[in-house]
């Protein structure tokens, strides 16, 4: 009787298994705003780049304070970011899925990661490891920069939204605070 199930490996075994076609990662690093600025020819470098990596629904694709070592754009699945200090109750953080990434602060600061990233689904996903992006700015300086700069205005997107929540969460507190004090 033929195995259809999928073959789940330990970290790094399976990162190689499953291709996705050059055309369709183009087609994604095209839509993400960091990306959407350069050429076709800087696309297609950075796909020759890339490496896949297949994980299983509830796998973790890194653990808060694992080391930084790459963004991670999915091509397949939904991803959840969770921090928390007792398994059992993770906050979540953000969810993303087909097209969207993550990961970028590891390319920025080479801290550990500030979060958890968990397989909510099969996810497929193409990972670019700092070395290749920093040989990538070294080779190609303009569209490094414009790189960078499409990851600060996500950071600065994200930061903002993050600034609302916070404002939000205040506020709500405020009252609380004064409904409680009567």
């Amino acid at each position: 009787m033929e195995n259809t199930k999928p073959n789940y490996s330990s970290f790094w075994s399976n990162i190689f298994n499953k291709k996705i076609k050059h055309s369709d990662l183009t087609e994604i690093l095209l839509e993400i705003p960091v990306f959407s600025g350069l050429q076709l020819p800087a696309i297609k470098e950075i796909v020759s780049l890339l490496h896949q990596r297949q994980f299983a629904p509830n796998e973790y694709i890194f653990k808060k304070g694992a080391p930084g070592i790459g963004l991670y754009i999915i091509t397949e699945g939904e991803v959840q970011i969770e921090i928390s200090n007792d398994a059992e109750h993770p906050i979540i953080m953000a969810e993303f899925s087909k097209g969207d990434f993550f990961g970028e602060l590891a390319l920025l600061d080479g801290e550990t990661r500030s979060g958890s990233a968990k397989a909510k689904t099969e996810v497929m996903a193409s990972v670019l490891f700092k070395p290749d992006l920093d040989h990538l700015i070294a080779k190609r300086p303009k569209d490094g920069i414009a790189i960078l700069n499409g990851f600060s205005k996500t950071l600065a997107s994200r930061l903002r939204n993050l600034n609302e929540d916070y404002y939000q969460l205040y506020n709500e507190n405020q009252k609380y605070k004064e409904k409680k004090n009567g």
